[in-house]
């Protein structure tokens, strides 16, 4: 029976992952450092749980002492991480990895990091992994995860794989987007603006994807880089209508055009982008790979989650990366003048 360790293991991706090898006749064990309970059904089914600081010298490497068919990290990020991997790697039979599909730049070195100072990235579509990305680096999310990908794969000596997915969406997240629509069918909003006309794509990817092109790579021989997302693109006003199904709600949409400006300051999800962000996943394919879900379908449980978990309880402690966004997701006043000016 091949056996898992999963970094991150209660985070959205672990979780997914975790329950995919679990089906699929895997021992696995789920590692996190103890700030969120990992969720009892997957006790039940025979995961095992550990809880451990792996910032701590030598901590990772203890933990996997007694070896791993795969060491899985659905949190890695950094150089640091990677260089933790890597000395825990002789116990392990492959590494799996998890980067971003922000590592990629247009041919002004843009990335999705700075786009509000910049200008959006112009990418082609779709992005497939021999597209330019940044250079290494401290400074920002996509630099750091660059550096990750690069200390991992220079160091590795067991087989490697490095997933960069786009727009993550599961159940257990810290950042669900989809907060954004539930939100307001919660509130009672009749009317939802969407800005640069609702067609903004940035590729979704579900968790459930990414937990079968792990169980898929964790066999494989040698390195690799793929990109990980949902069978289609879907546009945000598709998204928006895939959320609004799964209420009993009589919400309009209303399509938004002419918005220069990159976050828009009115209907802005956190999907819209000024330009498509769409992932090539031949790569994958390629392999083998065979998505197990698509965005219509996945959204339903996400949404009877966030109705469930969000009860009675303050959303900026339940979500923080939501929280820190920059500016406000949920200023209605400022949406109820422009709509107003509209009608």
């Amino acid at each position: 029976m091949p056996y898992a360790f999963i970094l991150g293991g209660n985070g959205q991706i672990g979780i997914a992952t975790a329950s995919h090898l679990l089906d699929h006749g895997w021992t696995v064990t789920i590692a996190h450092r103890g700030l969120r309970p990992v969720p009892a059904d997957l006790v039940r089914r025979g995961a095992n749980v550990v809880t451990f600081d792996r910032e701590q010298p030598g901590a990772l490497a203890r933990c996997l002492s007694s070896g791993a068919d795969a060491l899985i990290d659905a949190v890695a990020y950094g150089p640091e991480h990677a260089r933790q991997l890597l000395d825990a790697q002789s116990a392990v039979g492959s590494l799996i990895v998890v980067s971003s599909s922000s590592v990629y730049r247009d041919m002004k070195g843009r990335t999705l990091d700075e786009a509000a100072q910049n200008g959006f990235p112009e990418l082609p579509v779709p992005v497939n992994e021999t597209h330019p990305i940044v250079e290494p680096g401290p400074t920002t999310y996509s630099t750091r995860k660059a550096a990750l990908e690069r200390v991992l794969l220079d160091g590795a000596t067991v087989p490697a794989t490095v997933l960069r997915p786009a727009a993550v969406s599961g159940v257990g997240s810290t950042h669900p987007r989809e907060w954004w629509f539930v939100k307001r069918l919660i509130d009672g909003r009749e009317v939802i603006p969407l800005a640069y006309d609702g067609r903004s794509r940035f590729h979704t990817t579900s968790v459930a994807n990414i937990a079968a092109l792990v169980r898929l790579v964790a066999s494989l021989r040698g390195q690799r880089i793929l990109n990980i997302a949902d069978p289609e693109a879907l546009s945000v006003a598709e998204i928006a209508a895939a959320i609004i199904s799964r209420f009993d709600s009589s919400a309009d949409v209303v399509a938004l055009s002419d918005e220069a400006l990159y976050p828009p300051s009115v209907g802005g999800t956190p999907w819209s982008v000024q330009r498509p962000f769409v992932l090539d996943v031949a790569a994958a394919a390629s392999l083998g790979y065979q998505p197990q879900t698509n965005y219509r379908k996945a959204v339903g449980p996400i949404c009877s989650w966030l109705v469930q978990a969000a009860a009675g309880k303050d959303w900026r402690v339940l979500f923080p990366v939501l929280a820190a966004y920059p500016y406000d997701l949920f200023d209605y006043q400022v949406e109820d003048a422009l709509l107003a000016r509209l009608r």
